[in-house]
């Protein structure tokens, strides 16, 4: 059962930062490697989840750990509140169309989980719906996975409260930043316990396993992401294929 207030935020103590980037780097890198092989061969595809509360950093790392992919073989895909032509459908309609080609990455920026989470959140769905779409999430996921060949990795991104303030603030005072501040992210900042509860029971209902990733320090998320697909992605067969003569 995991509970995050047993997780922490923030990477263990006795790692050096300066050795421990240059070790993200050679994964970003080979991570570049096996996605371009994994376009040429088309057998398999990937769909990245990046989840987490406001200011957990899904934007940083899609740029960070992503950045040595060929653009061909990669798709960015952020959800926001559906348009009505989705909301006519069935909540998994506008998310199965971007499930990833094989041979491409597609990564969900927020993704079908917000369907469960801030629903559940501002109890705009029942407790028993909740449920219902737990169960198809898990189909969906299921099915991508032993249908099409689709590896599924899903980051949730463990930012801490206090860390959000400083995130959050940062896109008042950084003249840089200012296109990112959104009121609405402070109003749920608000709800955050709620948010909690609905993120674990995300996390301890669903059939592919989550990934919890400390994200107060970035460098940690970058290396703990980067790590994890390349370490999974070399147990494929992944090659280029022969030349045809």
């Amino acid at each position: 059962m995991i509970q995050l207030a047993a997780i922490p935020t923030t990477a263990p103590e006795n790692l050096d930062k300066k050795e421990i980037r240059e070790k993200t780097q050679h994964f970003v890198k080979r991570l570049g490697e096996l996605q371009r092989v994994m376009y040429a061969q088309g057998k398999y595809s990937a769909l990245v989840v990046l989840q987490g509360m406001d200011a957990s950093g899904k934007d940083g790392a899609v740029e960070n750990v992503f950045n040595d992919c060929a653009p061909m073989g990669l798709e960015v895909v952020g959800f926001k509140k559906p348009t009505e032509e989705e909301f006519a459908h069935d909540f998994l309609w506008r998310i199965h169309k971007h499930a990833p080609l094989r041979g491409k990455i597609n990564i969900f920026v927020r993704s079908h989980y917000e369907d469960i989470l801030i629903q559940r959140v501002h109890k705009w769905i029942t407790e028993e719906r909740v449920e219902k779409r737990m169960q198809s999430i898990n189909a969906f996921e299921e099915l991508l996975a032993y249908d099409n060949h689709t590896q599924v990795f899903k980051f949730y991104l463990h930012l801490s409260k206090e860390q959000q303030e400083i995130e959050l603030q940062q896109r008042i005072d950084d003249p840089v930043k200012h296109w990112k501040h959104n009121e609405g992210d402070w109003r749920e900042r608000e709800l955050w316990p709620e948010y909690m509860r609905s993120y674990e029971y995300v996390l301890n209902h669903s059939s592919i396993p989550w990934t919890v990733v400390p994200v107060d320090q970035r460098w940690y998320r970058d290396y703990i992401i980067a790590k994890t697909m390349v370490e999974r992605l070399e147990q494929l067969e992944l090659k280029y294929p022969e030349m045809e003569r």
